[in-house]
């Protein structure tokens, strides 16, 4: 019973750290989106 504890407070740091890395990603994404729409409406 203790080794199921164990396993599911586990997977559970795991899936946060994959959305907190999803989440960068993302932000990264629309950072880059954000200054290209700078680049095309400077070009304008």
């Amino acid at each position: 019973m203790k080794n199921l504890i164990i396993l599911v407070a586990l997977a559970g740091l795991a899936a946060c750290s994959t959305i907190e890395g999803a989440g960068r990603d993302l932000q990264s994404a629309g950072q880059s989106v954000s200054q290209e729409a700078r680049r095309a409406q400077a070009a304008n």
